[in-house]
C-alpha cells in the first residue's frame, strides 16, 4: 500500500502510522496509537534486562597463627560481607614452614565458619589448594544494616 494511502487509512481511524522497519523492502509501517506503540518498546527492553541481584564473592584472608583481635576483626568484615548479600571465601594461607601444622588451619577455619553460623551456611567444603585451605559460605538471609548495628 502506498504511504499516501496508509497515511489516510490512520486518519480515518485516529490513529497514527508508524515505521517500523525502514531499510526492508518495501518498508514496513503500523496503524496504531503512538503511545501504545512506545509502550511496547519500553516493555520489549525491560524485559530484555534480568531482575536478579548480581552476587559477588568476596574474599577474607587469615593465617593459621593469628592474634586473635586480627581474627575477630576479619570476622567483622565478613560479616559486613554477609550482610550485604554476598558470598564469602574464607581462605587460610600458609607461608613457609606453616605449612607443616595444617591442624591449626583447619581449626581456624571451623572457627571462623562456627563463629558466622548465625548468619551464613558453608556453601562449599573447605578444600586444599596448594598452600590455600579455601572454603565458601553464603548468607542464610538478608539481614537489615539497621539491625546489624543494634548487634
Amino acid at each position: 500500500m502506498s504511504r499516501d494511502k496508509a497515511l489516510a487509512l490512520a486518519r480515518e481511524q485516529g490513529l497514527d502510522l508508524i515505521l517500523v522497519a525502514e531499510k526492508a523492502n518495501p518498508p514496513v509501517a503500523k496503524i496504531i496509537d503512538f503511545s501504545k506503540f512506545k509502550y511496547q518498546q519500553s516493555k520489549k527492553t525491560k524485559s530484555g534486562t534480568t531482575k536478579t541481584k548480581a552476587t559477588n564473592v568476596k574474599e577474607v584472608r587469615f593465617t593459621p597463627f593469628m592474634a586473635e583481635n586480627d581474627f575477630n576483626t576479619r570476622l567483622e568484615r565478613a560479616r559486613e560481607f554477609l550482610a550485604d548479600g554476598h558470598k564469602v571465601k574464607l581462605v587460610v594461607k600458609f607461608t613457609g614452614r606453616q605449612i607443616t601444622r595444617k591442624e591449626f588451619g583447619i581449626s581456624q577455619m571451623d572457627k571462623a565458619v562456627q563463629s558466622l553460623s548465625d548468619i551464613a551456611k558453608l556453601e562449599q567444603d573447605p578444600k586444599w589448594l596448594g598452600k590455600l585451605y579455601v572454603g565458601q559460605i553464603k548468607p542464610t538471609k538478608q539481614i537489615k544494616k539497621d539491625e546489624q548495628d543494634q548487634n
